[in-house]
């Protein structure tokens, strides 16, 4: 089912980045009893708020009472001062049990709607109550064809009326529209409009005393857990951390369906089981489903406001695991998140990676528990543990390299003629440049790693649960081990950590055809050896705590980190060296750089989190590491706040150059992480 939203007259169902709405966001969200949003389109301020009455047998109760409410307040700084709102409730196309009924108040009002859905059961909406002079109401009750048609449906449903004996005319909705056919006349999509005028901002001292307390008390946790006044950050910082943490859990989503699936024993895709998921999402209005690999993200710091909402979520994305441990890395469930994806991207393959960076959470909260496990805790970590160790194993037997201790990300296209290096969309970097030629000796740097860290992680998960954990601490002593990972991923042309495959620079973008597209050209016949582009990829074993605090490279690692050819700007690390072939290269003709120079949170944020840990480990390097730190974290910080008060949004990344916000935005996912750098809480 669709939820109760609104849709200002002309403009949109769903936000698209072209709709260029001037700011919308969360300015503060528990996930549990309250929200305030704030929604600016050119002269049309719209705020809505909320508090959840609790109710044990169904979860909650938005209802209208003392107990708890639902609030919309409408400003406009035109001078017509004439704001048109519209409501609906829609349910998908595919709940063939699903059914909306109309609620009729006194004469013609409307005073809400009732019905039934498979994902909800029961449930009824109603208007209570509304301040503010309303000169005009209409209803649709319709039927639609795809949530991807929503705003098309409204739109059919739009007529031009004249009041009798008078000239004004205005445009509403038309009441009950159905094919001519269509004699059962079961609506699955009602709007209501409501027209209203001189409309004022309410001051806070007018806004229920419900919110004012539950908001009080928002704030209380929120200094609780991140400590903001405590380290100095002023009014205006802490409210920004606020709205960054706020749409971070006001984006947690709830999806139900089936992804599609490739398997390597079927010639076509098939459906995945139906399930549900509960998840965080990126970004509400352009990623509005759940991505395995920013899951792990999103949670170190979904875990730190609420433990029990991340072991939810947790458990949600472990459950979609098939018998062979695979995840599928991105999920597009229900009629209205596949509405929002490009076909090509739909279908998930089985022998596709992601990061495990659930791990990466995982390890932040067993390191959380502290001897305080309760029987929830280790029931919970118990039935964790067999998907655990099936995901682990998983790794370990479909991406493993051609030499002992070394990994491979599989997904990337040989055979590929127009992109300058093959895409490797697995590891969640996509165009960061690999070899240019993919084989089967790549070894690939980030996911031995990653698999270094899962391997320590499920040790210490196995110790606390009293599992045997002998067979994950030989592995973790075997991968952590600095001599054998020097050997395999040193480059001694470069004195740095780098990938390793059959390569060269010597790559360029020509159109061969002047009507086709332009091709990839090799002018230098490739050779195994070491991709030597400094970038993300090179400081892995620094940004996962794998460098020995003692190792000699530790100190070059880290004098690299701070070069400004290198990756260090003064917004933050860029993603790829100044000085690679690479940088700011356009993949294809149509595809700009992506991984290739701008800066990124959540890597920013790892590379934080990891300078923090070797300024407090014994090692001749402490001093040096913390100094790096306080520079990054400030640049991170400064640079993230500076974006977000001149554009009122998080964004996907930042320009190496100039440290504008660019992508997709809001981006309320991993960008949000600048709160746990604000809290050094890692």
């Amino acid at each position: 089912m669709q939820p109760c939203k609104t849709l200002l007259t002309g403009d949109l169902h769903w936000y698209e980045q072209g709709d260029d709405v001037d700011h919308y966001s969360w300015l503060a969200h528990d996930k549990r009893n309250f929200g305030f949003q704030r929604i600016i389109d050119k002269h049309t301020i719209l705020e809505t708020s909320f508090v959840k009455r609790p109710d044990e047998r169904d979860g909650g109760d938005w209802s209208a009472k003392d107990q708890g409410f639902t609030q919309v307040v409408i400003g406009t700084t035109s001078k017509t001062s004439e704001v048109s709102l519209f409501y609906y409730m829609a349910l998908n196309e595919e709940d063939q049990n699903g059914n909306l009924k109309l609620l009729q108040g006194t004469g013609q009002s409307i005073d809400g709607l009732e019905g039934y859905s498979e994902a909800l059961g029961d449930f009824r909406l109603r208007f209570i109550k509304h301040s503010g002079k309303v000169i005009r109401r209409s209803f649709l009750n319709t039927k639609h064809s795809g949530f991807e048609q929503l705003k098309e449906s409204v739109l059919k449903g739009l007529r031009l009326f004249q009041d009798e004996g008078k000239q004004e005319k205005f445009i509403g909705l038309a009441g009950d529209l159905f094919e001519r056919d269509d004699y059962v006349r079961n609506p699955n999509l009602i709007v209501f409009q409501i027209i209203e005028v001189d409309v004022v901002f309410e001051s806070s001292s007018s806004v229920s005393r419900n919110l004012i307390f539950v908001w009080r008390m928002f704030d209380e946790k929120f200094e609780s857990k991140f400590g903001l006044r405590a380290k100095g950050f002023g009014e205006k910082e802490i409210e920004f951390a606020k709205a960054a943490m706020s749409n971070m859990v006001g984006g947690i989503g709830y999806f139900y369906g089936s992804s599609k699936v490739q398997g390597e024993n079927n010639n076509e895709p098939v459906p995945y089981w139906k399930a549900p998921l509960y998840t965080a999402v990126p970004s509400r209005s352009f990623f509005p489903r759940g991505f395995l690999w920013d899951e792990g993200f999103h949670n170190l710091l979904i875990s730190k406001w609420d433990r029990e909402i991340s072991m939810d979520i947790l458990g949600h994305w472990f459950d979609l695991m098939n018998w062979d441990g695979w995840i599928p890395r991105e999920q597009i469930l229900g009629a209205e998140a596949r509405a929002r994806v490009p076909d090509e991207f739909v279908v998930q393959h089985q022998k596709a990676a992601n990061p495990p960076t659930l791990m990466l959470t995982l390890h932040s909260m067993v390191n959380n528990f502290d001897g305080s496990l309760t029987d929830h805790d280790y029931d919970y970590l118990n039935r964790l543990w067999p998907r655990l160790r099936a995901w682990y194993q998983w790794f370990n037997s479909t991406q493993v390299g051609e030499l002992p201790g070394t990994y491979r990300w599989r997904g990337r296209n040989p055979k590929s003629q127009k992109e300058l290096n093959p895409k490797t969309l697995t590891s969640g970097l996509d165009d960061y440049p690999r070899a240019s030629h993919p084989t089967n000796d790549e070894r690939h740097l980030d996911l031995r790693c990653w698999m270094t860290l899962a391997a320590n992680l499920i040790a210490n998960f196995a110790k606390l649960i009293d599992k045997d954990p002998i067979k994950y601490e030989n592995s973790y002593k075997y991968l952590s081990d600095n001599n054998m990972l020097d050997a395999l991923h040193w480059s001694y042309s470069s004195n740095g950590y780098m990938d390793y495959g059959l390569h060269t620079d010597e790559v360029v973008l020509k159109r061969i055809n002047p009507k086709a597209d332009k091709v990839r050209v090799v002018n230098r016949d490739p050779n195994l050896r070491f991709v030597d582009s400094f970038g993300y990829v090179s400081f892995f074993p620094l940004f996962l705590q794998i460098i020995d605090p003692y190792s000699v490279k530790l100190r070059k690692v880290l004098e690299d980190l701070r070069r400004p050819d290198l990756l260090w700007t003064p917004y933050g690390l860029r993603s790829l060296a100044k000085n690679s072939p690479f940088y700011n290269k356009w993949n294809t003709e149509h595809d700009p750089p992506y991984w290739r120079g701008a800066i990124w949170i959540n890597i920013n944020y790892l590379a934080i989190r990891s300078l923090k840990y070797y300024s407090e480990v014994d090692g001749p390097n402490r001093e040096y590491a913390g100094e790096i730190y306080r520079d990054l974290r400030k640049n991170v910080i400064d640079n993230i706040m500076k974006q977000y008060n001149t554009t009122g949004y998080l964004w996907e990344h930042y320009n190496d150059k100039t440290g504008k916000g660019e992508g997709c935005r809001p981006f309320n996912g991993w960008s949000a992480l600048v709160v746990l750098i604000m809290g050094e809480s890692y």
